[in-house]
């Protein structure tokens, strides 16, 4: 049964993890479930890439949409249904977070632009700079990038060889480059396996920093709560 008197916030799958990771560690949605506090929320996921997306944009309070193995700028049946949900969402003023994929996908849909980057791969620890120079540190993985920013939401987040690592609308539209909901553990395993699209000395590299590297996940965590919370947040 759900519970009234917690907002509901549904997770759209555009991607999954590989068998292997979510039969031992969990899918994408469930990722976000233990970062975000099964307490803090209802949750209601949606398989996107298979085709499968909500009937109406109030079928919860926020929305957020995970990462994904795809790229926001190939053709799949699933791709221009998905950004006129995103633009249905925002036009409804609901508050819509973008992870990896979701942070391309939301900036494609409302007008900017995605390419594969020039700077190549992105994967492990990273530190970016955000709001007022804070430093914060999560994993990413993920070779394309924003190229064009959206009109109307602003850079508040970005890292060495990712200039928009963030975007920000009040109310609207929160996103995020990395990945806050990948633990270490997670990210390890998702190197065994999908490490091999990845240049070697990076693939080399991240089992060392992984072990060395304190990721920043609870603080963007609140954030997000605070943003899915409240619209009057700001980051």
């Amino acid at each position: 049964m759900t519970d009234v008197s917690k907002k509901t916030i549904g997770i759209l799958q555009p991607g999954h993890a590989p068998e292997e990771v979510r039969s031992t560690l969990g899918d994408y949605d469930q990722c976000f479930r233990t970062l975000l506090g099964e307490d803090a929320f209802a949750y209601r996921s949606w398989d996107v890439e298979g085709g499968v997306l909500p009937d109406d944009v109030h079928a919860a309070d926020g929305w957020l949409i995970t990462g994904s193995r795809h790229g926001a700028y190939e053709d799949h049946s699933w791709r221009d249904p998905l950004e006129a949900f995103i633009r249905a969402v925002h036009g409804a003023g609901l508050p819509l977070v973008g992870i990896c994929f979701g942070h391309q996908i939301i900036a494609r849909a409302l007008g900017g632009e995605v390419k594969k980057a020039e700077t190549g791969w992105i994967a492990g620890p990273q530190t970016y700079r955000g709001p007022g120079d804070t430093r914060f540190t999560v994993n990413a993985w993920h070779q394309d990038q924003v190229t064009r920013v959206p009109e109307g939401l602003e850079v508040f987040a970005s890292g060495e060889n990712c200039p928009v690592a963030g975007l920000f609308q009040q109310g609207r539209i929160l996103t995020f480059q990395p990945h806050p909901e990948f633990d270490a553990p997670y990210t390890a395993r998702l190197l065994e396996e999908r490490g091999g699209a990845l240049p070697e000395a990076l693939r080399t590299a991240i089992p060392r920093r992984l072990r060395d590297t304190s990721l920043d996940r609870l603080y963007i965590a609140e954030l997000m709560r605070a943003f899915l919370r409240d619209p009057s947040f700001r980051v």
